[in-house]
């Protein structure tokens, strides 16, 4: 899926789906895009979704893991050290991923702002189907209520962005069990289908009012 009806191609976000994709498999895919988009190739947003997967962040996570490794494995999960920011997080299908592979050297604000960027594109996404999100002081990411819908780590690499966010689609949010998410304790997950308490929008809807909230708030951004 690639955005349309940039007049200046050079200058459009470049939106690709990559369907469902292992974690491992999606890096690579971002590590080359990164090397591309640092040489002065144009910059994109990946959308995905993983099959069962917690990751671990820079610093921290593997404390906040409820399960032994091996137990993992033996339900087909993986368990992935990564070069984000944050804590402990997982993907499965049903869950939104999204992959900005940005210049920041364009971006005033940096990573910071970039966060901030992603999390205005979760929420405008969210009320464009009545959902009311919210930010909450030192706690990255999109919020209904007291509970994280989307979660945010980024990284850097040659003054490219990589890493994202991740938003919670359908309503089995269990894979969240087995971790204290975000090492955050107490903090549960909610839902796009969970919180209106129906199977929509589906995901290709989802992806489609995403890409363009992302491509809207992204673009305004730019110091061209």
């Amino acid at each position: 899926m690639n955005l349309k009806d940039c007049k200046k191609p050079d200058k459009c976000l470049l939106v690709l789906d990559l369907g469902l994709m292992p974690f491992d498999q999606v890096l690579d895919v971002q590590m080359a895009a990164v090397d591309e988009v640092a040489n002065g190739g144009q910059e994109r947003i990946f959308l995905v979704e993983h099959p069962p997967v917690i990751t671990l962040g820079r610093n921290s996570g593997r404390e906040h893991l409820l399960v032994a490794p091996e137990n993992l494995k033996q339900q087909g999960i993986s368990l992935v050290q990564t070069s984000r920011g944050g804590s402990i997080t997982c993907h499965y299908p049903g869950q939104l991923v999204t992959y900005p592979v940005l210049r920041m050297a364009r971006r005033p604000g940096g990573l910071r702002v970039l966060v901030r960027d992603m999390e205005e594109a979760a929420l405008r996404s969210l009320a464009w189907f009545g959902l009311h999100g919210q930010r909450l002081p030192g706690r990255p990411g999109v919020w209904i209520g007291k509970r994280k819908i989307a979660s945010i780590g980024l990284g850097l690499r040659k003054w490219v962005s990589y890493h994202g966010m991740a938003l919670n689609l359908c309503r089995d949010t269990s894979l969240f069990d087995l971790i204290t998410l975000c090492g955050l304790s107490g903090v549960r997950p909610a839902s796009v289908h969970g919180e209106l308490q129906q199977e929509r929008p589906n995901m290709e809807e989802m992806k489609e009012i995403l890409a363009r909230a992302l491509r809207d708030v992204l673009s305004a951004c730019v110091a061209w």
